[in-house]
């Protein structure tokens, strides 16, 4: 499992021009990646890292603060494009695999105490966000 997490001023998804997820203020803007060998334990590790993660202000969590976390599911996150121009998506799970783990992922992130807004899953979404610092950081989960 990965993703990719921002830390933003405030982030918000469109989907066919309603708004479906945002946050108002300082939180973490995260895409999530799934692979085929993923499972639970990969869910707990990744929703726990991220919400004790430090890279808010003043070296603070989302736990440390409360802040509001929004989750975007990110299948390219496993592209492969390190032949020709195309790149390839065969390291991503496929939809009955991966909704299923990122649902998890969101509700984990809850049971830990956050505040969760998402986008949908498989849906063209149109993802608005400002960076704060920039702050981004990759997490991947130990295999």
């Amino acid at each position: 499992m990965k993703a990719v997490v921002q830390r933003v001023l405030g982030a918000s998804v469109t989907v066919a021009g309603a708004t479906v997820g945002a946050i108002d203020g300082a939180g973490l803007l995260v895409y999530l990646g799934v692979t085929h060998d993923d499972g639970p334990a990969d869910v707990t590790w990744i929703a726990r890292k991220i919400w004790d993660l430090r890279i808010l202000r003043e070296e603070q969590s989302a736990s440390d603060v409360s802040a509001p976390v929004l989750v975007v599911s990110q299948f390219t996150l496993y592209g492969d494009a390190r032949k020709g121009r195309r790149p390839t998506w065969q390291a991503a799970a496929p939809g009955p695999l991966s909704e299923p783990l990122y649902d998890a992922v969101c509700a984990a992130l809850a049971d830990l105490g956050a505040t969760v807004e998402r986008g949908v899953f498989g849906a063209d979404m149109q993802v608005s966000s400002v960076n704060d610092g920039p702050i981004t950081m990759i997490l991947e989960s130990p295999r």
